[in-house]
């Protein structure tokens, strides 16, 4: 007899209700990309705008935050909300009543990562500082940015998720199985993502036995003794926020208001308890996390040096040729923590740090920064990307470059776990292109 909705049920999971366009030629006009990409970018969502005129998309149905401060913000909310009325009353909708979708991102050919759309029980999720939920956010969530995105969400009758939420599945048991039976399983879509953002296609995973495969291998993963020896430390967490994470805080603040009102029975089986993501394993060969690095204008490398010496017992200071030999030696995994350094006199160096005070070296780092700048009016922080970009402003007199070594995934969750949340810009899952698209979407009210 199959058991898995209960099971799942405890572990935070329900199977939901998706709904995606019946007219699947049409989807590359429907996907767009997560509504927090190209922020600085007016003219990428202007070109959006013009390959979609005239067609259903989800572009009608999220708000692109390049516009957020547009002084008409609540006329465009009020035409999400009635677009989404409307495509609800035309029934361009196909349900797919309590299923999964299996989809597979395809960012450059023959390279791509394997992710499960499930719903998440918000009653599970906790974003506030050293929550012990067994959904958790992985940087800190900053509390001025919910309340613009309750506005957009509190009326809306459909959601459309961007989140991706990261499993520590090392051995790949639920969802790597269930790629490796695709061809047994209905495809719902297939299709290449707009201005070259690679392709998706996607799975329905609704037979009772492949359901129950996924209950059982994620409640194995859920497993306490195996957790705590992996972790020393019995505070179960089974999710991680990858991308989305004030998306979802949006979400779980909504409930918080709607369940004051709903008496306990109510509550159970509220839409709005639930969000729609999508579930990636972190040891997925095509996620990859890359570091995001420091840039300190009006800097001084001695200062920043001194200041660490307060979040650690010592460091050991070595300077290098290259920029690959710092890459490779920042990358060095042992009982120490490296950065890279370049100052404005072109000469990179390599940091190595005794006894830091935090589990990763990105948390040691920003908090030597973040006195650093407190004690001094005139410095200022900017996060890069890429080793090319952070050196060549580096080496701009008055600049410092800091470089952060790449996470190891072995690492993530038992820093969540050990440190709380990451320090803010510690990694980025891949380009803009890259992120998740909207395709996919589930009644909330």
């Amino acid at each position: 007899m199959f058991d898995y909705i209960k099971k799942l049920k405890s572990l935070g999971v329900k199977l939901p209700t998706i709904l995606i366009p019946r007219e699947t030629d049409n989807l590359k006009n429907w996907a767009v990309v997560a509504c927090d990409q190209y922020t600085s970018d007016m003219e990428y969502w202007q070109s959006v705008e013009k390959i979609v005129q005239g067609k259903p998309s989800t572009l009608n149905l999220i708000y692109p935050e390049c516009y957020l401060e547009e002084a008409d913000s609540e006329q465009r909310i009020s035409n999400i909300n009635k677009t989404m009325q409307k495509y609800i009353d035309e029934g361009i909708f196909k349900e797919y009543e309590q299923t999964m979708f299996l989809v597979y991102r395809e960012t450059r050919p023959g390279f791509g990562r394997w992710g499960l759309i499930v719903a998440l029980d918000l009653d599970q999720y906790d974003y506030s500082v050293g929550s012990k939920s067994l959904i958790r956010a992985t940087e800190g969530t900053i509390i001025d940015r919910i309340p613009p995105r309750k506005r957009i969400r509190k009326n809306a009758p459909l959601e459309f998720p961007h989140i991706l939420v990261l499993i520590e599945d090392e051995k790949r048991s639920i969802i790597e199985p269930l790629a490796d039976k695709k061809d047994t399983l209905e495809q719902i879509y297939s299709f290449d993502l707009m201005k070259d953002s690679g392709s998706i296609e996607a799975y329905a995973v609704n037979r009772p036995e492949d359901v129950q495969q996924v209950a059982d291998a994620l409640e194995r993963l859920a497993d306490i003794k195996d957790f705590s020896r992996r972790h020393n430390s019995d505070d179960l967490l089974l999710y991680a926020m990858g991308d989305g994470n004030h998306s979802l805080a949006t979400a779980k603040s909504c409930w918080e208001d709607i369940k004051k009102g709903l008496s306990p029975d109510d509550q159970k089986e509220n839409p709005a308890r639930y969000a729609l993501v999508e579930i990636e394993n972190i040891y997925d060969k095509g996620l990859v996390f890359e570091p995001i690095h420091r840039v300190i204008f009006n800097g001084n490398k001695d200062a920043i040096l001194k200041e660490l010496l307060n979040n650690c017992d010592s460091y050991r200071l070595s300077e290098v040729d290259t920029l690959e030999n710092m890459v490779e030696q920042i990358n060095i995994q042992d009982d120490n923590q490296y950065f890279g350094l370049v100052d404005d006199q072109k000469q990179l160096y390599v940091v190595c740090i005794k006894n830091p005070s935090a589990h990763i070296v990105a948390g040691t780092l920003q908090s030597t920064l973040d006195a650093y700048i407190h004690n001094t009016n005139t410095v200022s922080i900017d996060y890069t990307h890429g080793t090319l970009v952070t050196y060549n402003l580096g080496i701009i007199s008055g600049n410092v470059g800091i470089f952060l070594p790449r996470i190891p995934k072995n690492d993530f969750f038992s820093s969540i776990i050990h440190d709380g949340t990451l320090p803010r810009k510690t990694f980025s899952m891949g380009e803009d292109y890259e992120k998740r698209f909207y395709i996919e979407g589930r009644r909330i009210k």
